[in-house]
């Protein structure tokens, strides 16, 4: 209908240089006589690319919508894309085994892919890696690798919180710790260990929760309670599991921070909102889900020399529970 070659017009649609107006004119007019748009689709296979990146969570679809966490990783990814004309798509946990993940994301639908969540050696990011695919992990991968991830310093901020309970005058220290197959929940946990090995106190007063969520965090708690009644501080590795924890030691006559003292990890709006507020080691959730898009944007852009690892800072918030 404009009259000119096809390599012509994709030089129009691609905005290139080298043609003369009168042609970019036609194309132009062509173009509005039939309402055309370029097939995404095709244009990947052609060898373009698809202006959209995933965002792979490793959980159920229950759990992300109900956790902070995530929607914190969510509008940083959100805000660090804006105005780039990059399209996000939202992966969950669906009854698809790995392989048909892996050929989705390899597939040309997105040009890479953000991975949070991962539980134990989840082979995922080393397949999307080895394919060629840019990929940033968010967490530690426990799988190691050679592949980018971001994260917070949860060792760290899990060392501070104890010492801060020890300054406190606090002498029973016990921990809910995180999944074992999560190393997020393991970096926590030695934070933990740490601080009390600094002082000579014991480790043993530990419980593990299966997942993140209240109902895992009040599990714990009742198991830890009737092995030591007389525990006088608890490091939780998650505000979420926090809120359970505090309801149990509330429910059973504790008082907090009197009786009990108790920290939580992540400062989530939960911990403003808890009963009593939750003092509580913070992490920058949106800084880390913008860390995490900004590099595997410059990937894609082409940068070099790129950290390999990123480590994000935490720091204490310190709130009525403790």
């Amino acid at each position: 209908m404009a009259g000119v070659s096809k390599s012509t017009v994709s030089r129009v649609i691609n905005g290139e240089k080298y043609v003369s107006e009168r042609s970019r004119q036609a194309v132009h007019r062509a173009i509005a006589m039939l309402g055309y748009s370029p097939n995404h689709a095709a244009r990947t296979l052609a060898g373009s690319k698809a202006n959209a990146i995933a965002l792979v969570i490793s959980e159920q679809g229950s759990r992300v919508l109900a956790d902070p966490f995530f929607a914190g990783v969510l509008r940083g990814v959100h805000a660090e894309l804006a105005g780039r004309h990059v399209q996000l798509l939202l992966m969950m946990n669906q009854p698809l085994d790995g392989d048909d993940q892996v050929a989705y994301l390899t597939g040309g639908h997105v040009d890479g892919a953000l991975v949070v969540s991962l539980h134990g050696e989840d082979p995922l990011p080393r397949t999307l890696h080895e394919t060629g695919l840019p990929i940033v992990v968010g967490g530690r991968p426990l799988a190691g690798g050679s592949v980018p991830f971001v994260d917070a310093d949860n060792f760290n901020g899990a060392l501070g919180a104890v010492r801060f309970l020890i300054s406190l005058g606090r002498e029973k220290i016990a921990t809910i710790a995180g999944p074992h197959d999560m190393a997020v929940g393991m970096d926590r946990l030695s934070g933990w260990r740490c601080g009390l090995a600094e002082h000579g106190m014991p480790v043993e007063l530990v419980a593990h929760s299966n997942e993140f969520t209240p109902e895992s965090g009040a599990l714990a708690m009742e198991e830890l309670l009737r092995r030591a009644p007389d525990l006088d501080a608890v490091f939780v590795a998650a505000d979420i599991m926090a809120l359970g924890a505090l309801r149990v030691l509330q429910s059973r006559g504790y008082r907090v921070p009197d009786d009990v003292a108790v920290v939580g990890f992540d400062d989530s709006v939960l911990a403003s909102t808890a009963v009593p507020p939750l003092t509580t080691v913070r992490q920058d959730v949106e800084g880390f889900g913008r860390t995490m898009t900004w590099r595997l944007l410059a990937e894609l852009a082409g940068e070099e020399k790129l950290p390999q690892s990123m480590l994000l800072p935490t720091s204490l918030v310190r709130r009525a529970s403790a």
